[in-house]
């Protein structure tokens, strides 16, 4: 069974910093296009950067650019969510996705989720 499992969340200052983990299991996801999205309470789930296979190219959301980096260790099978200067809207469930597709911002896109992880940003 294909299992993609976030790490790093937890509670941070304004201004702090938090690095997110994805590792997946049952498979590598090496030639796989990684993204993260994120869910706040009551809103949609939204795009928040994605980083092709080969790292080439990487995408974000304009709400996150400059502040949050993407990147991956494909040695490690692991893609990474490094977010500074996090703010009280940063405030999510982050979850970690894989698809096949070239970078792309729409959820349909990925059909690999995991389960999520809590960041919250207090003011």
């Amino acid at each position: 069974q294909v299992q993609l499992v976030e790490s790093g969340g937890g509670l941070v200052q304004a201004g702090g910093s938090l690095r997110l983990s994805c590792a997946p299991s049952g498979r590598t996801f090496s030639r796989y296009t990684m993204a993260w999205f994120r869910q706040a309470p009551g809103k949609e789930r939204e795009f928040v950067a994605a980083i092709n296979w080969s790292s080439s190219r990487a995408d974000y959301a304009d709400s996150v650019k400059v502040r949050f980096t993407i990147s991956r260790d494909n040695a490690k099978n692991t893609v990474y969510l490094q977010m500074n200067s996090l703010k009280p809207e940063d405030t999510a469930v982050y979850y970690c996705a894989a698809g096949e597709s070239s970078v792309a911002r729409m959820p349909g896109w990925y059909a690999y989720w995991g389960q999520g992880t809590q960041v919250t940003v207090s003011s």
